[in-house]
């Protein structure tokens, strides 16, 4: 880890951190895992920001927010970076069940609007 700020007004920590030889071979939800194994806290509660590698290095900088609680991540951050963290199982049926509620939606509203011409 390199660096540990608290950010008291957003109510969240920002952790740098560096993975050594790490290059193509971690992804951001196990770099995630490790920092809150590291951290002692929740996985849940570690939204992974940024992972760079530089050009001929094998080395990667991330970076992390890590939140008190789960509410206080989704008040803050935009809705990708929460779908991000998801497995991708879940994810997919979470989307899946959003188009078929909008979808049924609109077709309700099209058989309104089409019954309440005809009076």
């Amino acid at each position: 880890m390199l660096e540990d700020r608290n950010n008291s007004l957003l109510s969240r920590r920002e952790v740098k951190a560096l993975f050594r030889g790490a290059a193509g071979k971690l992804k951001k939800t196990d770099a995630a895992e490790q920092i809150a194994s590291q951290l002692g806290v929740d996985k849940k509660n570690v939204i992974p920001i940024n992972l760079v590698c530089e050009t001929g290095m094998t080395d990667v900088h991330a970076v992390f927010y890590v939140f008190e609680n789960e509410e206080a991540a989704k008040k803050q951050l935009p809705r990708y970076r929460m779908l991000r963290t998801m497995p991708k199982a879940e994810r997919k049926k979470l989307l899946d069940d959003e188009k078929a509620a909008k979808l049924k939606a609109k077709q309700a509203a099209a058989a309104e609007a089409k019954g309440g011409g005809k009076k």
